[in-house]
């Protein structure tokens, strides 16, 4: 029997519609929380959405692509618009690349994960912050994997970012230590999701 622990909270999971994302989701909202869940894709948006409130649960969606600021800002405009305030904010989108020596890899994915996975978090973060910082109070987590410690040949573009990520996460946590915000990364280790099985070589 779930505790309640998340009653009349609210959380944001970006790239929540599938996978880890929309496993934590589903968990959060168990809990009680009201979640609002994000990707680029409207029907993955709007079928999570179902998902979620045909077990009864708290939900709301909308598309972002969180490469584009004022999209991010759009979705956290859109959870307080509708459940009335911001309390977690889960940074889980993310990309892979084509597995391979890295100058072997198409630039224009090395680009996209360096859009979703740096500047999405990036964003994630700034938007998060801006509004847990006013209120003195919330929880940003980021989510994190391979590579985040040590170097990963052949898959460096996914790898890399999430060292940045962890790095990124570690020193907003020492700036704002004093701020009653809570700043968190969060390394599931191998989860059997859509991204693995996509795996590209």
């Amino acid at each position: 029997m779930n505790s309640g622990l998340l009653r009349s909270k609210v959380a944001v999971i970006t790239g929540g519609t599938r996978g880890l994302g929309l496993a934590i989701a589903q968990a959060y909202a168990r809990e009680g929380a009201a979640v609002v869940v994000a990707s680029r894709t409207p029907t993955s948006v709007e079928q999570a959405v179902i998902s979620l409130k045909n077990e009864g649960l708290q939900a709301s969606g909308q598309p972002c692509d969180v490469a584009h600021l004022p999209q991010v800002e759009a979705l956290a405009e859109h959870a307080l618009n509708t459940f009335g305030r911001l309390d977690v904010w889960v940074n889980n989108a993310g990309l892979s690349a084509t597995h391979g020596p890295t100058i072997h890899v198409p630039p224009e994915e090395i680009t996209q994960v360096i859009q979703t996975n740096i500047l999405g978090a990036y964003h994630g973060s700034l938007v998060a912050l801006r509004h847990f910082l006013s209120q003195d109070k919330g929880k940003l987590i980021n989510v994190l994997g391979r590579g985040a410690r040590q170097p990963v040949p052949y898959g460096n573009s996914y790898a890399a970012s999430k060292a940045w990520l962890r790095s990124f996460t570690m020193a907003l946590a020492k700036e704002y230590k004093d701020s009653g915000v809570g700043m968190y990364t969060f390394n599931p280790g191998l989860v059997d999701t859509d991204l693995l099985r996509k795996f590209r070589v």
